[in-house]
C-alpha cells in the first residue's frame, strides 16, 4: 500500500504540476509537445522552451504568408498586366476560407475539447474593444454591401469575381466578429500549435486586407472616371466605355463606398490586435494569488469642469463638422471651411496637450507604485499606442515639407502648418500621460478596502483567536491611515479624473470627424498637388486609419486611468 502510495507520488519530469489556480478536481494537463520539442534534444529542458519554439513555427507561417501576400501586391501596383486586381482578391479569398475553416473547427472542436479553457484573461476583450470590433464590422459589412451592389448594376463590363470577393468578405468579418465577441479572453489550453497558427494566419489575412485597402486606389479612381463620363454624355459627347445605366443609384453606391471606406481598415486594425492577445494568451496559465482584485466602477461624482469642457469641444466640433459636411457635398469645400476647420483644432489640440502634460505631473506627484506584474493585454496597448500615434504624426510631417517647400503666404496653408506642429506635440504628451498611467497601480476604493480588510480580518480570526477590542483598535488604526491618505490625495485624484475625462470627449470629437467623411488633409489640394495623387492617397490611407484607430484606442486607455484614478 505504502509503496504504490509512493510510486503515485513520484513527479513526472515529462510534465508540470497543476497551478494553484486551476480548478479543484481537473486532471494534470499536459503540455502540447512540439515536434521541435520531441526531436531536438536542447529544446527538452522545459514547457516554456517548447512554447517558444510554438510561437516561433506560428510567426514563420504568418511572415511567409505575409511575403506572399506583399508580393502580389505590389506586383499588381507596379505590373497591372502580369498580376491584376483579380489574382490578388483570388488570394485573399482563399485565405479568407481558410481563415473561415479554422474558426469554425475551434468553435465546434478544439473549444469543446475536455479542459480546453480553464482560463480566461480578463484584461483582454473589454468591453470596448469588443463593440468596437462590432461596429466597423457591421459598417464593412455595409460596405461590401455597396461594392457588390455597384458591380450587379455594371454587371456587363465587371467580372463575376468583383462580386464573389466582397461576397467572401462578408462571411469573413462576420465569422469574425462573432468568433471575437465571444472568445477574446480564451487561454486555451489544448491543441496549442494548431491554434497559434490559426490564429497567425487569421492576423496575416487582415494585415493584408489592410494593406490592399491602403494601396488600392481603383474604385475611387473609377468613381472619378465614371464622373467624367457622365459629364461628357450630358454635353453630347457619347463614349463607349462603361457607364453606369442609372446615375442616381450608382452615385448611392459610390457616396455609401467612399464614406464607408475607412471603416474597413479600421475593423482590420482591431481585430489584429484581439488576436495578437488571443495568440499571447494560448497555453498561458493564469495564477490570480498575486493579483489584487479591485472593483473599478465609472462613476461621474465628483467631476464637473472636465464633462463641462468637453461637452462644450463636441458641440462645436459637430458644429464646425456639419459645417464642412454641407460644402463637401454641395461643391468643392471653400478656403473658408478650411480656415474654420483647422481653427478649432488650433483651439483644441493646445488645451489636450496642457491637459495632459499636467497629468502626467500628477502621476509623478502621486508617487504611486508601478504595477509590474506581465500583462500582454497592457504591453500590447502600449505598443499599438506608439505605433498607431505614427500615423498622425507620419501625415503631419509629410504636410509639414510640403508647406515649407511651397513657401506658400496663405492664411489656410499657415494654418495647416501650425496644426501639423500641435497635432505631433499632443500626440507625444497624450501617450506619455496614458502609458504612464497604464502602469500605475489602481488606487481601491473605500468599499473595496473595507472588503479586502473583512478578509484579512476573516483569515486572521481563523489562523488565532483574538479580542473584540483588540480587532476594533487594529481596524481604526487603519481606518485613519486610509483616511489621511485619501485626503491627502482628493485634490490628485479629483484632478485625474476631470483631466481624463475632457481628453475622452475631445478624443471621441477628433475621431468622429475624420472616421465620417471629413478629410481635409486630402481635399484641401496642397500636399495632392505636391506629392501626387497615387502617392498622397497611399500616404493619406496608411496614415488616417491610424489617427482614426489611435483615437479610439486612446479613448479606453483614458477611460482605464479615469476609473483607477
Amino acid at each position: 500500500m505504502s509503496g504504490n502510495k509512493a510510486a503515485r507520488q513520484k513527479p513526472c519530469h515529462h510534465c508540470k504540476s497543476r497551478p494553484a489556480s486551476a480548478p479543484a478536481g481537473t486532471s494534470t494537463i499536459h503540455y502540447e509537445k512540439f515536434w521541435l520539442y520531441r526531436h531536438c534534444s536542447s529544446v527538452q529542458q522545459s514547457d516554456r522552451q517548447a512554447q517558444k519554439a510554438g510561437q516561433l513555427f506560428s510567426g514563420l507561417l504568418a511572415m511567409n504568408v505575409v511575403f506572399l501576400g506583399c508580393a502580389f501586391i505590389s506586383s499588381m501596383i507596379f505590373n497591372n498586366v502580369a498580376i491584376t486586381l483579380v489574382d490578388v482578391w483570388i488570394l485573399l479569398s482563399i485565405l479568407k476560407v481558410l481563415c473561415v475553416c479554422w474558426i469554425i473547427y475551434y468553435l465546434l472542436g478544439t473549444r469543446r475539447q475536455p479542459h480546453a479553457v480553464l482560463y480566461q484573461d480578463s484584461h483582454a476583450g473589454t468591453v470596448w474593444v469588443r463593440g468596437s470590433v462590432l461596429l466597423f464590422g457591421s459598417f464593412s459589412v455595409l460596405l461590401n454591401v455597396f461594392h457588390i451592389g455597384y458591380s450587379a448594376v455594371l454587371i456587363q463590363c465587371k467580372s463575376r469575381v468583383e462580386i464573389m470577393f466582397p461576397s467572401i468578405e462578408i462571411l469573413f468579418i462576420c465569422t469574425q466578429a462573432f468568433f471575437l465577441w465571444h472568445h477574446s479572453k480564451d487561454c486555451i489550453q489544448v491543441q496549442h500549435n494548431f491554434t497559434r497558427c490559426g490564429l497567425m494566419l487569421t492576423i496575416t489575412t487582415n494585415v493584408l486586407l489592410w494593406l490592399l485597402a491602403v494601396t488600392n486606389d481603383t474604385m475611387h479612381m473609377e468613381f472619378e472616371s465614371q464622373l467624367r463620363q457622365v459629364e461628357q454624355r450630358l454635353a453630347g459627347n457619347e463614349t463607349p466605355s462603361c457607364v453606369c445605366p442609372n446615375t442616381t443609384i450608382c452615385e448611392i453606391f459610390q457616396k455609401g463606398y467612399i464614406l464607408l471606406y475607412p471603416f474597413n481598415t479600421e475593423f482590420c486594425l482591431i481585430c489584429c490586435s484581439v488576436l495578437y492577445v488571443m495568440w499571447k494568451n494560448v497555453g498561458r496559465r493564469i495564477t490570480h494569488h498575486h493579483v489584487p482584485h479591485v472593483k473599478s466602477k465609472f462613476k461621474l461624482q465628483g467631476v464637473v469642469f472636465g464633462p463641462l469642457l468637453g461637452t462644450v469641444a463636441i458641440i462645436i466640433g459637430i458644429c464646425v463638422f456639419m459645417m464642412y459636411q454641407i460644402q463637401a457635398t454641395g461643391s468643392a469645400p471653400s478656403n473658408q471651411v478650411f480656415v474654420v476647420y483647422y481653427s478649432y483644432y488650433i483651439v483644441l489640440l493646445p488645451l489636450m496637450s496642457v491637459g495632459a502634460v499636467i497629468g502626467t505631473i500628477i502621476h509623478a506627484l502621486e508617487k504611486k507604485e508601478l504595477d509590474t506584474v506581465k500583462n500582454p493585454t497592457r504591453s500590447l496597448d502600449v505598443v499599438l499606442l506608439m505605433g498607431a500615434a505614427l500615423g498622425q504624426i507620419g501625415m503631419s510631417y509629410f504636410s509639414i515639407v510640403a508647406i515649407v517647400a511651397t513657401k506658400p503666404r496663405d492664411l489656410l496653408y499657415s494654418l495647416i502648418l501650425s496644426h501639423s506642429i500641435l497635432l505631433i506635440f499632443q500626440n507625444i504628451t497624450q501617450n506619455i500621460f496614458i502609458i504612464d498611467g497604464l502602469h500605475r497601480q489602481p488606487l481601491m476604493s473605500p468599499s473595496n478596502k473595507e472588503e479586502t480588510k473583512e478578509e484579512q480580518n476573516h483569515e486572521a480570526h481563523d489562523q488565532r483567536r483574538v479580542s473584540v477590542l483588540e480587532l476594533g483598535e487594529e481596524f481604526r488604526k487603519v481606518s485613519l491611515s486610509y483616511i489621511h491618505s485619501y485626503s491627502h490625495l482628493n485634490w490628485k485624484r479629483r484632478a485625474l479624473r476631470e483631466i481624463s475625462f475632457f481628453l475622452v470627449l475631445c478624443n471621441i470629437i477628433l475621431w468622429i470627424m475624420p472616421t465620417f467623411g471629413a478629410h481635409p488633409v486630402f481635399e484641401n489640394g496642397l500636399e495632392r498637388s505636391f506629392y501626387g495623387y497615387s502617392t498622397w492617397f497611399t500616404i493619406v490611407n496608411f496614415g488616417l486609419p491610424l489617427s482614426v484607430f489611435y483615437r479610439m484606442h486612446s479613448v479606453g486607455g483614458l477611460l482605464e486611468i479615469y476609473v483607477t484614478a
